[in-house]
């Protein structure tokens, strides 16, 4: 096996672009071209993502349960307990439960919806 191939090309390659320096800056140049565009494209999408599927709630509201309920995940609701919804992903809320120390809690936002006074 002979490598003969690959170094006539590279070196037919050199001399059009000029010589060995040219084509080394040439590989160099090109590489760093598509290493910034790649990280620019990832964080564009990081930030688009971030923008449409998760939405943090800028305000404080505290809701009141207003019928019983028991969730997917076997966390109880009583009427009367007030809940703080922290944060908002798709259809699943962060939530707190007023005044209770194992906090916080998912729960689906549909469930929240048939439970308490909130709205989307």
């Amino acid at each position: 096996m002979s490598n003969l191939g690959a170094y006539q090309w590279l070196t037919t390659v050199a001399k059009k672009v000029g010589g060995p320096k040219n084509f080394v800056l040439i590989i160099a140049g090109t590489g760093a071209v598509i290493y910034k565009g790649g990280e620019i494209v990832v964080k564009k999408i990081i930030k688009k993502i971030n923008k449409e599927e998760l939405h943090r709630t800028s305000d404080s509201m505290v809701y009141s349960v207003t019928a019983e309920g028991v969730s997917n995940d076997g966390l109880k609701f009583k009427i009367g307990e007030k809940i703080r919804v922290l944060e908002i992903d798709k259809d699943a809320i962060l939530i707190e439960k007023i005044g209770e120390d194992n906090n916080p809690y998912f729960v689906s936002e549909e469930m929240l919806k048939n439970i308490s006074n909130y709205k989307s």
